[in-house]
């Protein structure tokens, strides 16, 4: 576990409620519309794909507040349809996640909150995941950064 403050940036954002299941088509369906939309605007990405997340659930069925960003450069220009945000930099736990997808769960944030439990430090209720090296939902290999907003 490391704890480090995140990056100022601005990013081109949509929003869902959704459940844990519905991200990856989520995921598949939105960025393909951001870069789509990217482009169009003449923007340059910024960094890697970050999901955030508000009050993740433990379970497949109960549905949270999900947002899809890309940090883009020159955001103070975008006049277009989607969101554009700024996220300024929040202290975060963090954990690096390398492997499949389908093990994010158990070798990413439960060991990751189980160390956290184990400190001081509260969580907001905001998470993200940081998307360093994405080969896909199938690959055996991604490098996925998890990070835990706290409060104090």
């Amino acid at each position: 576990m490391k704890i480090h403050p995140t990056e100022d940036v601005h990013v081109l954002s949509i929003a869902r409620r959704l459940t844990i299941p519905e991200v990856a088509s989520a995921a598949a369906e939105l960025s393909s519309e951001i870069e789509a939309e990217r482009q169009r605007a003449g923007l340059a990405a910024a960094g890697p794909w970050t999901f955030i997340a508000q009050n993740l659930p433990r379970d497949g069925k109960t549905a949270f507040d999900w947002r899809i960003c890309l940090p883009v450069a020159g955001a103070a220009a975008y006049d277009g349809p989607l969101e554009v945000l700024h996220l300024e930099p929040i202290m975060v736990a963090s954990a690096v996640h390398l492997g499949p997808v389908r093990t994010l769960f158990t070798r990413g944030y439960a060991p990751l909150l189980r160390d956290i439990g184990e400190t001081r430090h509260h969580l907001s209720g905001q998470s993200r995941e940081v998307y360093h090296d994405w080969r896909g939902g199938k690959a055996g290999y991604n490098r996925i950064e998890i990070q835990f907003e706290l409060s104090r």
